[in-house]
């Protein structure tokens, strides 16, 4: 098993691509802490799978926003199996569509926190018991594009952790590789929320490979980048959308 012995943190993890990348690398040996916020159904059945299978996992409730709850998730991670090896920062969202004229500076302030501060403090607090390990940061195809109608607060955030990876990389290095996921249409709530059916058809029609992505293939890139079988990359932002963007 590629992390046997080792401890992985997944912030959103209970549901979507958080809950599979969670499966994933508890699958591959690693216990692993899921953070939620609002999903306690999706994080307590995914901690149940993932000792259905033989393996270890909490779930730990914590808004990321706040400093004193991340500074609780990584303390609690480490109580509980003895240090922290991977961070597996994929918490945020788009919360609503709007355009910069109609846009309120808290609803961007909100989006920002969401998506590149919940990150920078969770890699602050981890960093504190990480000794060596990777951390891969959950970025998206908006921050390659710009994103879809209403969602420039969201695509701004999303390229600033592609920016912070890359700074990451070259701070951190070489004991601790950090590396990006930029997903782009991959089923999951944030589409049925945010996504008009309609694109979401013209999609699968218009992408090389003809369908939207799952949340198992991003998880499969997780583990790739959380491996030592990607021990030469660090600060890279890897696409994965079906061959809709090159980048």
């Amino acid at each position: 098993m590629k992390f046997k012995g080792k401890t992985a943190i997944v912030t959103g993890g209970g549901r979507d691509i958080g809950r599979a990348c969670a499966v994933a690398l508890a699958a591959e040996g690693a216990n692993v802490a899921i953070n939620y916020f609002a999903s306690s159904a999706g994080a307590d059945e995914t901690v149940a799978e993932i000792e259905k299978m033989g393996g270890k996992a909490i779930a730990v409730q914590g808004d990321l926003t706040k400093p004193a709850e991340v500074t609780a998730l990584v303390t609690k991670t480490v109580e509980a199996f003895g240090g922290l090896d991977i961070l597996v920062n994929n918490a945020g969202g788009l919360i609503a569509r709007f355009k910069i004229s109609e846009m309120s500076l808290e609803h961007w302030q909100a989006v920002m926190d969401l998506n590149l501060t919940s990150t920078f403090l969770m890699v602050k607090a981890s960093l504190e018991h990480m000794s060596s390990g990777a951390i891969i940061n959950i970025a998206s195809q908006a921050s390659r594009d710009g994103g879809g109608p209403g969602a420039t607060a969201y695509a701004a955030s999303k390229g600033a952790v592609m920016t912070f990876t890359r700074g990451l990389a070259k701070e951190l290095g070489p004991d601790i590789r950090v590396n990006g996921i930029c997903p782009g249409m991959i089923d999951t709530d944030f589409h049925n929320i945010h996504t008009p059916d309609a694109g979401r058809r013209g999609l699968e029609a218009s992408a090389p490979m003809r369908r939207q992505g799952l949340s198992e293939d991003v998880a499969n890139l997780v583990t790739f980048l959380a491996s030592e079988e990607s021990s030469y990359m660090t600060g890279n932002n890897v696409d994965i959308n079906g061959g809709v963007l090159f980048s």
